[in-house]
């Protein structure tokens, strides 16, 4: 099973990429609900996030946890909330999403379009974030 993750991971498809550990990658959402929506993931293909072993599945939290204090320092936001859905993707993934307000983290809302360069100025504004941290 080769998802659109994997090829991420191998480089086959391009990404605009936040973080990276030898078992994680985080990367923004190209279809988003805000500025700075990052998806995170293990590098090990696994579809259901609760399949994963304990040590990837609280690893990925803790990336997942290191990758938001990066988010919230770069976009504007009161929190970054967190979602696992799981549906559209077979392939384990943690959602962080910039929010101000309860209904952004609602997924029936219509995805924002950014351009190539203001994704890759999001990406960068995160990276440096994490950086400084």
């Amino acid at each position: 099973m080769s998802t659109i993750f994997s090829k991420i991971i191998s480089g086959e498809i391009p990404a605009y990429t936040v973080a990276e550990s030898v078992e994680f990658l985080a990367f923004l959402d190209i279809n988003p609900l805000a500025e700075g929506h990052v998806l995170v993931i293990p590098k090990k293909e696994v579809d259901y996030i609760f399949d994963l072993d304990d040590e990837t599945y609280t690893g990925l939290q803790l990336f997942a946890k290191i990758v938001a204090t990066g988010i919230k320092a770069a976009i504007p936001c009161k929190k970054v909330g967190v979602a696992v859905i799981g549906l559209e993707v077979p392939h384990a993934h943690i959602h962080l999403i910039p929010m101000n307000r309860v209904d952004d983290l609602n997924f029936s809302r219509p995805k924002m379009k950014f351009s190539p360069e203001e994704l890759q100025a999001t990406s960068e504004k995160i990276r440096e974030a994490l950086r400084n941290s």
